[in-house]
């Protein structure tokens, strides 16, 4: 009897094994969405460093993003803007702290890093004396090249901070010196 009880229990192992395994495959597929974060900062050398510390200045830029995958789609303009900026007494300080700019509601199967490029870059910065306007905006075919380019897509190297893994890419003006940083975060879920 014994004997008997024994093998049947053996023989329910593998099925519950099994029924197990495929309860746990179907509820820990790991899936993705995404979130972009902004910071602006002028270069060292940037005129206005030297010339306007302590200045207020408005910023507003256009991203265009497409986040495309099966149960999001996303593809549209973004256009922040930021207008109570003080210009730092120096270097390394960044003129606008990191902003959340985007964020995914849902969960998608992973299929790469949404494609993000800074167009344009315009605002002023005023002091006592004056004004001193910037519009920066890309190259285009057929067209002169823009007294200040904006120069997108330039790869900076994936770090992590406090949100998490991130990737990172800058927009930087030619004659104003400035960079608009994007951090785009993974952030892990489940489908």
């Amino acid at each position: 009897m014994r004997f008997r009880t024994f093998w049947r229990l053996l023989a329910l192992v593998p099925f519950t094994v099994a029924q197990a395994g495929t309860a746990l495959g179907a509820s820990a597929e790991l899936g993705v969405r995404h979130r972009i974060d902004v910071m602006i900062s002028a270069e060292p050398d940037a005129p206005i460093l030297s010339r306007l510390k302590g200045a207020k200045a408005e910023l507003a830029f256009t991203v265009r993003l497409s986040a495309n995958s099966k149960e999001s789609k996303f593809f549209g303009m973004l256009r922040p803007s930021f207008p109570d900026i003080v210009v730092p007494d120096g270097p390394g300080k960044p003129l606008v702290q990191q902003t959340k700019l985007w964020e995914e509601d849902v969960c998608h199967q992973r299929r790469g890093l949404p494609k993000v490029t800074v167009t344009q870059l315009s605002g002023h910065f005023a002091d006592g004396g004056g004004r001193i306007e910037i519009s920066a905006i890309n190259r285009h075919i057929g067209l002169l090249v823009p007294p200040d380019e904006l120069t997108p897509g330039i790869k900076l190297g994936p770090g992590s901070d406090s949100f998490g893994v991130f990737y990172a890419f800058r927009a930087q003006t030619r004659n104003s010196r400035l960079n608009v940083d994007l951090k785009i975060y993974p952030i892990d879920c489940f489908l």
